[in-house]
């Protein structure tokens, strides 16, 4: 009995020892979150770029499957191929450092928060709706407490990347920036353009669970066989539609990031001066610019006649 029982203790303290404690699957979740965000950062620093309007390469001529002439603004190879040129292959990763610190401290209050739901959550029966009601606004107060704790991070990765246009370097390191922006535009510096980030994920968060919710109740029947594999594919789809209808709050908090902050990219002739991030919205809206950036490769502006070459085009 003795043994048996040292022996289940010894199977115990093994199973113990093996299984990751809370800290270790933490680091591992930030690792693997430092890793995408380093290797998708050229992608985010190029939509910046084409976010701000800065096309230093001019546009081909070109014609559609129909005949319609076009004009073809280059795609994101050709545009990182130009970041090299100019900054070597280190510089595709301007802005990397204040991107990586928001990821982590991203991960620890989701994981915080999270936490502290699982403790006071309770078993109440609640309808299908209710739940998803109840899910999401956890989400909600999830990626707001986020947004706020990362957000300085995202406006000094924005302007580090931003200085590409003017060839500034008043932004270099992290710490750098923390003075630069707290001497010049006190702790309010740091939030810019928050406000329409939050809306934007806010509507996405309650548009795509809303909308999963009701398809997967209403438009998948139940004798459908391939039902489950449908409504697991469900939440996927409603959040690649609804990204990109909520885009535009999105390259608002950007552009507010940018504006009148002391760089090229968001001063006259490049941007006007904005009020607010409504005046952006409206100043956008009425250029028909609400989506500028939001594509990588199928960048083109219809045209009627041959133009002289211009690097201020929508994408």
């Amino acid at each position: 009995m003795e043994s048996q029982e040292t022996l289940s203790g010894q199977v115990v303290g093994v199973e113990q020892d093996v299984t990751p404690t809370p800290v270790d699957v933490d680091a591992a979740v930030l690792l693997l979150g430092a890793g995408v965000t380093a290797v998708t950062h050229p992608l985010l620093y190029v939509k910046l770029l084409i976010q701000v309007g800065h096309e230093p390469l001019p546009p081909t001529v070109g014609s559609t499957m129909f005949g319609r002439r076009v004009l073809y603004l280059p795609g994101f190879f050709s545009y990182a191929q130009h970041i090299v040129k100019v900054d070597g292959k280190r510089g595709l990763f301007r802005g990397l450092s204040p991107r990586i610190m928001s990821s982590a401290i991203s991960t620890v209050v989701r994981s915080k928060v999270k936490q502290v739901e699982l403790l006071s959550k309770r078993d109440d029966k609640q309808t299908s709706l209710r739940k998803v009601v109840q899910e999401t606004s956890h989400e909600m107060i999830i990626q707001c407490l986020s947004r706020v704790a990362t957000h300085p991070f995202h406006v000094m990765s924005v302007r580090c990347m931003a200085q590409f246009v003017g060839r500034e370097v008043k932004y270099s390191g992290m710490f750098s920036c923390i003075m630069k922006i707290f001497k010049e535009e006190g702790v309010a510096g740091f939030y810019v353009g928050l406000v329409p980030h939050v809306v934007g994920e806010v509507l996405f968060l309650w548009c795509c669970n809303l909308l999963a919710h009701f398809i997967n109740t209403y438009a998948v029947d139940e004798s459908f066989s391939q039902a489950s594999a449908v409504r697991s594919y469900t939440k996927f789809v409603m959040g690649i539609a609804v990204s990109v209808l909520t885009y535009p709050f999105m390259l608002v908090a950007d552009l507010m990031a940018v504006n009148n902050c002391g760089l090229a990219a968001g001063l006259p002739p490049h941007s006007p001066i904005f009020r607010s991030w409504v005046h952006c919205w409206n100043h956008l809206s009425h250029k028909g610019h609400l989506f500028r950036g939001s594509s990588f490769f199928f960048r083109r502006v219809p045209v009627t006649s041959l133009p002289s070459t211009r690097t201020d085009f929508a994408s």
